[in-house]
Parts: C-alpha cells; structure tokens; sequence
C-alpha cells in the first residue's frame, strides 16, 4: 500500500504523542515502585476502565475477530467466550471489589492475605509469578506476530512481518518501560479516542458503501444468524469454497459442543479471578473496592460498540469486495490478513492514517500493559522479597526497566517460533488459562485449601498446558480443558489434603476482609465467637442473577453494532431493548447497591 503524505504525517504525529507522554510522565512513576506500577493509586477509575478496555482492543485480537466475523458471521459474537470475555461480568459483580480490598500490589502478594507467611505461601508465590512471567511472554508473542503480519501490508521496505514487529516493539519498549503505569494508562486514552474515531468511521464507510442485497449475495445462508444447532449448518460451497476448509482446520464444526465447552471452561475461569496480567494490576491500582467494581464495569461498556462497528465493517467490505477474487484463487488464503487488506483497499486517504495509528496504538496498548505488569511480580515478590530487601526506590525502578527488557525479549523470541495469531490466542485463552483454573477457584471458596494445595494446583494446571502443544499439537485447546482442569484439581486436592489446614488468625482475618460466599462455615463461626456482629456475605444469589444478566448485557452490546453495520434494523432493535432491560436491572440490583 502507498500511503499518501497526510496518512503519514497522521502516523508520525500520533507516535510522538505516544513518546511525549510517556517521557513527560516519567517522574511521575519513578517517585517508587508504588508509582511505577499502579500509579499510587491516584488514577481515576473512569481512566484506568478505559485504559482497560484500550489494552484489550489490541491489534493481534482485532485481525482474528476479523477473520472469525468473516468466515462465522453473528455466530462469531459467541467466539471471545473462549478467552472468555464475559469475566469481565463476574469481576463487574463481585470479584474486583474482593480483590481490591487486600491493598496488595500484585497477585502474588496477595496471596499472604489468604496463606500467611510459612513455606506454602512461600511456594503459592512462587507459582504464581511464574504464571505471570509465562502469560506475559505469551501476551507479548501475541502482540508480535500480529503487528507483524499488519505492518507488512503498509511499510514500503522489503522486510518480513517479524523484522518490521522487532523494529515497532523496541519504538515502543521506550515509553512503556520509562513511564510505568502512568505511561501506559494515558497514552491507552489517547489511543482508544483515536481507535474510537477510526474505528465507527470505518463502519460508516461500510454500511455506505455495501448494499443489503450485495451482502446477501457474498454470504452463505444462516450468516445472519446469532442462533446456532449442534451443527454449525453454514455451508461455503458456491460461495468462497475455502472458507469450508478453513472452518474444518478451527474445529467448530460441532458448534453446540464447542459452546457447552467455551461456556463451561469461562464459567469456571471467570469464578477463578483474572490472571496476574494488567486486568488485576488495573484493579489493584483503583482507589478503592467499589471503584475497582465500576472500573471492571465501564469496560464493556465503552469497548464493544467502537470494536464491533471496525470488526463488521471491515468484514462487510472484504466479503463484498474480495470474496470474489479469493473465490477465483487457486492460492491458499490467509483470513488473519483480512484486517489489512481491506484497510488497504477501501479506506480512503486521511482515514487510512488514522486508522493505521488506531492500529498501532491498540497494539501498543495490549503490549504496554503486559509489559507493565508483569515486571511487578519479578521485582516485588522476588527480587525485592528476597534478594534486596532494603534497596531504594530508584534501583527498585532501575530493575524494572531491565526486567521489562528482557521479558520482551523472551517474547520476541516466542514470536519467532509460532506461525499464526490462532495458534497463539488458542494456547494463552483456552490451554493456559484453563491450567489456572482449579486452584484459583478455590482460593475463594474452599476454607481448607492451603498454600501447598494452591503451589501443587497450579504447577500441575502449568506443566499440562505447557505440554499439551508438544504432545497433542493437533488437539483444539478447548477441548483440552477438562483434562487441564482435572490435571490443575488433582494437584490441588491432594496438595491440600496431605498438608496441615491454614492457621486459624489468617484465615479469620482473610474471611472477615473479603467476606467470600462458599465453603467457609467452620472459619465463620470462629468470627462470629470472636466478634458476634460480625455479618457475612449473604449476596451468593443476588451475585449469580447479576451474573446472569450481566452476560446478557454484554452479548447484547456485542450485537448492536454488528446488525447497525449489516442493516439488519429489526435485530438491532430487539437487541437494543434488551441491553435497556438488563442496564435497568443491573443498575437497580447490582451498581446501586455497591459498598463504599
């Protein structure tokens, strides 16, 4: 693609922003580790929400829910539940406020308040900084191989995807690792203003620019259609004969299995908590509990409608536009590269800048806050803990710039190895996250899960998903999971159960800070012998309707800017009423009654 000088000048100017704010923030987030890593929790909630919501709109997502919007249509609004999205409905509800009330800096940390100080808790850290470093060198990977296979399309010079993601990523190692969490939060709301604006023009363009007929007739029958059988029933033939086999090497033939299963690992997931990657350090960096409640909530709110509008435009111009010269192919397509070339073929001058940067700039916020916050659990939790205990808070910073850099350069190296942004999304969302599972789960709920059972829980969910690409690397990740789970409760089970219970004053004291709902009856009643006013959390089903709705609230935001784009005016509708209903709802039983 030839750029023309205004969409270059756009690029430039939006890259020396992003440096600018990053350097002038610098102080800021050097005044110690608190600062570097959670912005001494100064920063607003609305503004740590929407770097939140930034941080996932990142490019390497954007260019498979392309592909999957493509080939799968409205049935692709199911497909994020592999990750899964709705967690962010759970944390919403619940699970954030019970985070946030430990006043802790990473996960790992969080763990004294549930395990205490002894040999357990010692190894519970352990395992848990060693997920974090393993998540975030896979997030970076992640982040490569996706900017890679965009850059290559609008850069002029004969480079392959890889060299132009390792000359992007060091740009942008800059102003991540010298601003911290104050860097990254407000260079993330300067990229979703400019990714917001791209993103509802392109879907604009498309719905100005493709008429209803000239869809219908660039699609398979049942396209449309958000409803779905055991059977996936959308049938190529005639239309792009490749798709066909495109839909056979995913796997989601039998798309009532393959949802049981996305809805049964994301269930399970979800109630585990989020993993030690920014989502928690966006949590743990809100001022308060019920700030961390509305930053998880804002997510979904502001994400969707300008993601969607990009995804179904995009899609809507490339199935019009370039169906028919893919059908006429004989060469092997590749549908991850839709993104780009569509950009490249039907956005116009000006336009085509801004939505290159937009690009650029979700990327750069879904590398940004991996690579904030893993740091966090090297240098506090290892190297603080046990190392140099009594360094100052300028060598704590120093050591997280060089921990930054290496943890970048781990994933650039991973990068190398793997072939597609599938392959990559597949193994972090399904197989190592599904690993992460049982032990997390039962932190919460189970009052005689110990230290050694959490350490024993997640070594063995790790090992296994580690192993599952090596051993089985035809296998679809997500039908892995039960395995991975039964591997994860297995060494949770036996490690708790051939090892001594907690000592009674920290698990009182953790109980009586969070107030979980679960298996916690012997530990409440020692609390209310030692403190009769004590009054437990009774919210279990008022938390699980939440939930609920919740979810249905955000496949209905999903929705709404994909019919808006495909014109379907009566399917909007229903789904616009039905995101009123559940607003309405969750207002009433859930934002009005959260706790100060």
């Amino acid at each position: 693609m030839s750029l023309q000088s205004v969409d270059i000048l756009i690029i430039v100017f939006y890259l020396i922003a992003t440096l600018a704010i990053g350097f002038s923030l610098s102080k800021r987030a050097s005044k110690n580790i608190d600062s570097y890593f959670l912005g001494g929790r100064k920063i607003p909630w609305w503004a740590l929400g929407v770097s939140n919501a930034s941080g996932m709109f990142d490019i390497a997502g954007t260019m498979w829910l392309v592909s999957m919007c493509f080939v799968y249509g409205l049935k692709s609004a199911w497909l994020p539940w592999i990750w899964p999205i709705f967690n962010q409905v759970f944390l919403m509800i619940y699970l954030s406020a019970w985070l946030r009330r430990s006043n802790v800096m990473t996960g790992a940390e969080w763990l004294k308040t549930r395990f205490g100080d002894g040999r357990g808790a010692e190894l519970s850290h352990l395992a848990v900084v060693i997920f974090a470093v393993v998540s975030a060198i896979g997030f970076i990977s992640y982040a490569f191989k996706g900017i890679g296979k965009f850059a290559v399309i609008f850069f002029p010079w004969d480079l392959s995807p890889d060299t132009y993601a390792l000359i992007i990523f060091t740009f942008t190692t800059l102003y991540v690792v010298k601003g911290g969490m104050y860097s990254v939060v407000f260079t993330e709301l300067l990229q979703f203003v400019i990714m917001t604006v791209a993103a509802i023009a392109v879907g604009v363009i498309a719905m100005n620019t493709v008429s209803s007929d000239a869809l219908n007739a660039a699609i398979p029958a049942g396209w449309k259609e958000l409803s779905f059988g055991w059977h996936l029933d959308l049938n190529w033939t005639g239309v792009i004969d490749s798709v066909n086999q495109k839909m056979t090497d995913d796997g989601f033939g039998l798309f009532g299995i393959f949802f049981m299963m996305m809805l049964f690992k994301g269930i399970l997931s979800s109630l585990a908590g989020p993993v030690p990657n920014y989502d928690m350090q966006r949590i743990l960096a809100t001022k308060n509990a019920k700030e961390a409640a509305k930053m998880s909530g804002i997510v979904s709110l502001v994400m969707f409608f300008p993601r969607y509008m990009m995804v179904a435009g995009l899609s809507v111009l490339a199935l019009v536009f370039m169906g028919p010269e893919i059908q006429s192919s004989n060469e092997a397509f590749d549908f991850e590269q839709i993104l780009p070339y569509a950009i490249e073929n039907f956005i116009p001058v000006g336009l085509s800048g801004l939505l290159i940067a937009g690009l650029l700039a979700a990327f750069m916020s879904t590398f940004a806050a991996s690579v904030n916050a893993a740091p966090a659990y090297i240098v506090n939790d290892v190297y603080k803990r046990y190392f140099n205990p009594r360094g100052s808070e300028r060598h704590y910073i120093l050591f997280s710039y060089l921990i930054s850099t290496l943890l970048v350069v781990a994933g650039v190296g991973v990068g190398y190895l793997i072939s597609s942004i599938n392959d990559i999304m597949q193994w972090i969302f399904a197989a190592l996250f599904g690993g992460y599972a049982a032990a997390n789960l039962l932190k919460w709920h189970w009052w005689r899960f110990n230290a050694f059972g959490y350490f024993w829980g997640m070594m063995s969910g790790l090992i296994a998903s580690l192993a599952l690409p090596l051993i089985y690397p035809d296998l679809q990740p997500l039908y892995a999971f039960p395995f991975l789970l039964l591997a994860g409760i297995t060494g949770s089970v036996l490690g708790t159960l051939l090892t001594p219970p907690e000592k009674d004053d920290v698990l009182m004291t953790f109980y009586k800070n969070v107030r979980p709902w679960g298996f916690w009856q012997p530990i409440h009643q020692k609390v209310l012998a030692q403190d009769p006013n004590f009054v437990s959390n009774a919210n279990f089903r008022r938390d699980v309707l939440n939930i609920v709705v919740g979810m249905i609230w955000q496949i209905s935001l999903v929705v709404i800017p994909i019919y808006l784009v495909i014109k379907e005016a009566n399917s909007m509708v229903i789904a616009i009423v039905v995101m009123l209903i559940t607003s309405f709802i969750l207002k009433k039983n859930w934002y009005d009654k959260l706790e100060n």
